[in-house]
């Protein structure tokens, strides 16, 4: 029976550890399988987006990555 419980216990806990890793702030991008490139070009996206980047830094910027 206390093995039972252990077990219970034990997977309660991977639950919530799987809960909190699914819900927190980026982390479907930054995943083990996820292209470090593709997140860089998101990065360089964004910033240009925002107006943080000119058009020619962004194209020099994306052009370094390939």
């Amino acid at each position: 029976m206390m093995i039972f419980g252990t077990l219970m216990m034990a997977g309660l806990v991977v639950l919530v550890v799987l809960l909190v890793r699914s819900l927190a702030p980026g982390a479907g991008a930054q995943g083990l399988g996820a292209d470090p490139m593709a997140s860089a070009r998101q990065i360089l996206a964004d910033r240009f987006a925002r107006g943080e980047l000119s058009a020619t830094e962004y194209h020099e910027r994306v052009d370094q990555l390939r």
